[in-house]
């Protein structure tokens, strides 16, 4: 992956993790904000349905009274006595929720009566039962007496709202009598239950402070203790959040697209120059160590890279040219020596009687002597190959032609290895150096000859825009990990071998750089058992139309 993805994807991806955690706290907040804002109509319409429950009858609409249906004794945990004239909480609680379905038409409410006990009383009757057995025989009976006095507004009477046992003793034991709950309530017969926010109260049955009663036996007695269930439904608030959840995933999708877009562009512009120098030390290699990369004015860490190049390069440089210098001068330094090692040697077999012995070491001080003249020569060729003075005679070249005239010449030594050497293919005109094109052939096929082919074939093929000269052997193979290797100078596959035979591991060094120079491309292909072929790959470069007849 490269490095303008990976910046892509660590910006997206980190305004994808904000903006995220933007979209959570912001429907968390709302949530928040909206069901506090529920909480609060729910304590408001508490306050006021519990005021027209305690509102005197005398007080009301004529119209708004219903008839008393039954007569609830209270009794009081102090006296025995009991009411049988007092006004019914039942036909309060009738009243309210006449009056409650005008003042609160999108509230659910339900009245349940504790009459029998205070809060006080409920909680010390909690604080007994200490096992499991005494605390579900406890919320029993209030089960019985919440069954018996609930009175509903808006809740279907089939599916009451009722509080699990752990739900009672938890609003028993809560300090303000108060809890809120999200329940499922179903406000009419028939209808699905739609999900709500619940306000349950244990409380009096009064709007103002707990305060003591006179009743009609002119003993004090407790305000009405009740439970009284609240419920408004939750659609808005599910209808407004499932809206901000769509309008946070849009703006996530349009940011993150945006984001990703503007951070691919951002970091393709800030990269250019990289990819600038990049190009440009691609384009560098030892025939053109004299270019150096563009240093763009940024001012940063690219800038800083494109002059350590340039200062690299200028290093290189020198090391080279020393090298070449080298070279060439250490050839031209030996030459003159061996030329005359060679020419006493000569003179010495020649012109004088040397004993068996004496003529055996001359010869062998000649065959060296003439092995390092040919490596002085490689060695100063190769030096004008890297110093780009190579020069090439250029002219048209016909394919067909070029590989008959090496056929013929080398076919005396493939004859004398029992080899067939043969030349075949399509004839491609193109221009080129033909006397150094036939260098590199003659040095693939000797090398093909020296590893003990039995046949060599000679191909030449027109390849899109270009030439191809071919070398095929059926040779032992060369390993697949040392093909790229046998261009390096001085290696030798089998050092014994090509030593004895007369190689130093120079002549495809030399066929590389004449190729190179051509602008074309040698490369092996071979399989150990299978063989070698050799490709020289050239363009046709500017060739006039010729013929046959044009050709010397």
């Amino acid at each position: 992956m490269t490095l303008r993805w990976r910046l892509t994807l660590f910006y997206t991806a980190l305004l994808a993790f904000l903006l995220t955690g933007v979209g959570v706290i912001t429907l968390y907040m709302m949530r928040v904000n909206l069901i506090g804002g529920i909480d609060t109509e729910l304590q408001n319409t508490y306050k006021q349905f519990v005021t027209y429950l305690v509102r005197p009858i005398g007080a009301a609409d004529e119209t708004a009274r219903l008839p008393t249906d039954q007569q609830q004794l209270r009794a009081q945990r102090l006296q025995a006595e009991q009411f049988s004239e007092q006004s019914s909480l039942v036909s309060q609680i009738g009243q309210a929720k006449l009056l409650a379905r005008y003042y609160f038409p999108n509230s659910s409410v339900a009245v349940e009566d504790l009459s029998f006990y205070t809060r006080q009383t409920l909680i010390d009757d909690l604080k007994v039962a200490r096992t499991a057995q005494e605390k579900r025989e406890l919320f029993a009976y209030l089960a019985g007496l919440r069954g018996t006095s609930r009175r509903s507004l808006a809740v279907d009477i089939q599916r009451p709202i009722t509080l699990t046992d752990r739900e009672l003793e938890a609003l028993i034991n809560a300090t303000d009598g108060r809890l809120h709950l999200n329940r499922l309530i179903a406000d009419a017969p028939n209808r699905e239950p739609t999900l709500m926010r619940l306000l349950v109260v244990l409380g009096p049955l009064t709007n103002s402070e707990p305060r003591r009663e006179v009743g009609l036996s002119g003993f004090e007695s407790d305000p009405p203790l009740g439970i009284v269930y609240v419920a408004r439904s939750l659609g808005t608030v599910q209808k407004t959040l499932d809206d901000l959840r769509q309008v946070v995933m849009l703006l996530f999708l349009t940011g993150l697209a945006t984001a990703g877009t503007g951070a691919y562009l951002l970091a393709g512009q800030a990269l250019l120059p990289l990819r600038r120098v990049q190009r440009a030390a691609e384009r560098i290699g030892g025939q053109n160590l004299t270019e150096r990369v563009p240093v763009p004015q940024t001012g940063d860490e690219v800038e800083s890279l494109a002059t350590a190049l340039n200062a690299m390069l200028g290093r290189l440089e020198g090391s080279f040219e020393a090298q070449r210098r080298f070279t060439s001068d250490a050839s031209h330094e030996l030459r003159t020596p061996v030329t005359a090692i060679s020419g006493h040697a000569s003179y010495l077999l020649r012109r004088t009687n040397p004993t068996g012995q004496q003529q055996e070491s001359l010869k062998i001080i000649q065959s060296e002597s003439e092995r390092l003249t040919n490596l002085i020569a490689s060695l100063l060729q190769l030096a004008r190959s890297d110093s780009g003075a190579l020069t090439l005679q250029r002219g048209p070249v016909f394919s067909a032609l070029l590989l008959s005239d090496i056929v013929r010449e080398l076919a005396p030594l493939a004859q004398a290895q029992h080899t067939t050497l043969t030349s075949t293919g399509e004839d491609v005109t193109f221009e080129g150096d033909a006397d150094r094109l036939k260098q590199v052939l003659i040095n693939l096929v000797s090398n093909a000859l020296k590893a003990g082919a039995q046949t060599v074939t000679l191909r030449s093929e027109r390849v899109g825009a270009g030439v191809r000269l071919s070398v095929q052997d059926d040779g032992p193979g060369i390993p697949k990990d040392q093909l790229e290797r046998l261009f390096d100078r001085f290696y030798r596959l089998e050092d014994s071998r090509s030593r004895d035979q007369g190689g130093a591991g120079l002549g495809l060094s030399i066929a590389r750089g004449i190729v190179d120079a051509h602008g074309g491309r040698i490369w092996l292909d071979s399989e150990v058992g299978q063989g070698t072929t050799a490709h020289v790959q050239l363009p046709v470069g500017n060739v006039p139309e010729l013929d046959l007849d044009d050709v010397p």
